[in-house]
Parts: C-alpha cells; structure tokens; sequence
C-alpha cells in the first residue's frame, strides 16, 4: 500500500514518518529528489536525491515523476523508479507537499492520503523558528504557504493533529496496521487458510 503523508512545513511529517519506520515493520521511504541546497544533518540517498536544477528538469521533459512541484522556490519530485521497486515489497511511505498528493490523487487511485495538521498556526510559527534552519523572511513565506495548504485538509483520507508527537505516532501506525486487515490486503494471504477448510477430516 502506498501512503501519501503531506501538511505544511513544520508540521512534523518527517519526524512522525522516521518514527514509523523504526518501529513498524515491513515499511520503507520513497526519498524525493529535489534541487535544494543539503543540509548538514542529511545523506544522499536516505533524506534526499539532491540533483541540479537542469537534471531535474531533463527528468521532467522524460516523464520520470509521479509528481513534482516548486515549493519553496525549489524543486521537489517522486519518481516513478522509486515507487515502482519500492511499492511492492510492503507499505511505502511518501512524504511531500500538498500540490504533489493532488497530483497523485489526480492520477492512482490505490494511495491512501494522510494530512498532518500542527496544533495552531501559533505553534508551527515556534516550531520553524526553533529548529533553525530558515532565515525569518523564509520562514514568514512557509507560513504564507501554510495558510493555504491547511484549506485542503478534506481532500484527505485520513487527519492527524500532531499536537503530542507518541500519539501522533501511534496514530500514524494505526493506520498502517488497520490497511493491512483491510479485506483486498488480506486476499492473497488467506488464500491458504480458507484451502485447508476444504480439505477432507
């Protein structure tokens, strides 16, 4: 199963996605490409592919993303690569923007579509500001953009205030572990179980 995991910056969605691959099995992480600057703390490959401006966009004209967007000023995009050898060995997670899961809603209709939403406006402003990696100009036009990316919420299959980071968690991985009861998950699994039923005493 395919889980889009989008909210505005700051929310927490990779926090709250780290956390989840640490403690669920069977998951993985769909790792974007983008056209911004690495930061200290991330590796090539495991946070981001980071290429330039003109390879991203050479993979634009040949078709090898899901979805893209501008945010930011920068270029963030999922490629079709990576879903396909990651999607089916278990749950896959992506993490992008809100223009990228309506432009994959627009497109599959097998991904499940999680929004994180922070506790108030007031409270993503802090968090920006603490973690300290945007200059207060960058972070008053990511709140810009928030204002706009909360209207979307509905679209949404699923919602998570992450106002409490472990039950924000918790509640991500429950929606992980209840798709995987759900009846059209479970059909291949059961196909031995309900043989043995026919069996003869």
């Amino acid at each position: 199963m395919i889980y889009v995991i989008s909210g505005p910056s700051g929310c927490g969605k990779s926090t709250l996605i780290q956390r989840v691959l640490r403690r669920l099995g069977n998951v993985q992480f769909s790792v974007s490409y983008t056209t911004r600057k690495k930061r200290e703390n991330e590796k090539e490959g495991k946070d981001y592919y980071f290429v330039s401006r003109e390879e991203f966009e050479r993979m634009i004209k040949q078709g090898k993303f899901v979805e893209w967007a501008i945010v930011h000023g920068n270029h963030y995009g999922t490629s079709k690569k990576e879903v396909d050898s990651k999607g089916t060995k278990g749950d896959l997670l992506l993490d992008v923007d809100v223009q990228g899961a309506q432009q994959i809603k627009a497109k599959s209709k097998r991904a499940t579509f999680i929004f994180i939403l922070p506790p108030s406006f007031q409270e993503l402003k802090t968090r920006l500001e603490v973690r300290g990696l945007e200059s207060p100009d960058s972070i008053r036009k990511r709140l810009e953009v928030a204002r706009r990316e909360i209207r979307s919420y509905s679209q949404f299959d699923y919602l998570i205030v992450n106002d409490q980071l472990e039950k924000a968690v918790r509640e991500l991985e429950s929606i992980l572990i209840s798709s995987r009861c759900h009846l059209d998950s479970r059909k291949r699994e059961i196909r031995s179980i309900l043989q043995s039923f026919s069996e003869d005493l």
